[in-house]
C-alpha cells in the first residue's frame, strides 16, 4: 500500500507553520474538554453525585494541560529516550518542532497539571484522574493519526496487505503501527471506557476508570512494540530483538491500572 505523502505542515499563516502533530495534540485537548464537560454535567455519573469540577472549570483546565502534555512530553523524551544527547546538547531540548515527544512524560505532566489545578479547589485526585482517562483515548487517537501522516514510528517489515511503504523506511512495506495504536490505545480503549463510565457508573468508584486506562493502554503498547521499530539510537534493550524502551516504562502503568482497579472496586458504590 502506498504511503499517503501529506506532508507533516498541515498549513502555514505568514510565517507560522501549523503541522499535523500539533494540531493532534490541540484538537486532541480540545475535544477531551467538551467530551469531559458533558460528563460533569451528568451528576448521576459521579458518586454521590458530587463530580470532582464544574464543567467551567473544567474549560479553565484546558490551558493546563496543554502546558503538561507538552512540557511533560518533551522533558519525558529528553529524559528517557535521549539523556546523553540533550545533556551535550541542552539547547536542543527546546527545539520542539524537529519532533521528540514521550507519550508517558506527557501524561506524567498532565497527571501532575491536575493535581496542581484540583488542589485548590479541594476535588478527589482519584475522580479527577478518572476523567482524564475518559477523554484521553481522544488525544491519544489523533496524535497517533498524525505520527502516521508524518510518516514516523513505523513499524517492522510485513508481507501484510496492509503494509505501507515509508518514506525513509525503504523499499519494503512495514506495519503501520501508528494506525494500530490508533485502533487499540484511542477508539477501543475509549470505548471500552464509556461502557464503564456510563453503563457501570465506574465512576462512583475513583480509581477504577483510570485503572482501566492504564491497564488497557499498558496492554495495547505492549503489543504493537512487537511491530513497532524501537528508537534507532536505542534499538532492542538487553540482548533481545522484542524488548524496548517503551516497554519498560510501560510495565509501571500495567502495575498502577491493576492496584487502581483493585482500590475501585473495593470502594463503596453510591
Amino acid at each position: 500500500m502506498p504511503f499517503p505523502d501529506i506532508g507533516s505542515v498541515a498549513f502555514t499563516l505568514g510565517p507560522l507553520v501549523i503541522r499535523w502533530y500539533a494540531l493532534g495534540y490541540l484538537f486532541g485537548i480540545g475535544l477531551g474538554i467538551l467530551y469531559g464537560r458533558s460528563m460533569l454535567k451528568r451528576k448521576s455519573l459521579w458518586k454521590n453525585s458530587a463530580a470532582p469540577f464544574t464543567p467551567d472549570q473544567f474549560v479553565d483546565f484546558a490551558i493546563w494541560a496543554v502546558l503538561g502534555a507538552i512540557v511533560g512530553g518533551r522533558l519525558g523524551y529528553v529524559l528517557f529516550y535521549s539523556p546523553a544527547y540533550f545533556a551535550a546538547n541542552p539547547l536542543h531540548i527546546f527545539q520542539t518542532w524537529l519532533g521528540g515527544m514521550s507519550f508517558h512524560g506527557g501524561m506524567l505532566g498532565v497527571l501532575f497539571a491536575m493535581y496542581l489545578f484540583g488542589r485548590p479547589k479541594k476535588a478527589n485526585y482519584l475522580s479527577s484522574v478518572d476523567l482524564l482517562a475518559a477523554v484521553a483515548p481522544i488525544g491519544i487517537f489523533l496524535v497517533r493519526i498524525a505520527n502516521f501522516v508524518n510518516g514516523e514510528l513505523y513499524g517492522r517489515e510485513t508481507t501484510l496487505p496492509w503494509g505501507v511503504i515509508f518514506p525513509g523506511g525503504g523499499d519494503l512495506p512495514r506495519h503501520p503501527s501508528q494506525l494500530y495504536e490508533a485502533a487499540l490505545e484511542g477508539l477501543v480503549l475509549f470505548l471500552a471506557i464509556r461502557v464503564v463510565t456510563h453503563m457501570f457508573f465506574g465512576l462512583r468508584k475513583p480509581g477504577l476508570a483510570a485503572g482501566v486506562f492504564s491497564t488497557g493502554y499498558g496492554i495495547s503498547r505492549m503489543l504493537v512494540e512487537q511491530v513497532r521499530l524501537p528508537d534507532a539510537h536505542i534499538g532492542y534493550l538487553f540482548g533481545t530483538d522484542w524488548f524496548t524502551q517503551g516497554m519498560v516504562l510501560t510495565i509501571p502503568m500495567l502495575i498502577v491500572g491493576v492496584i487502581l482497579i483493585i482500590i475501585g472496586l473495593k470502594s463503596t458504590n453510591a
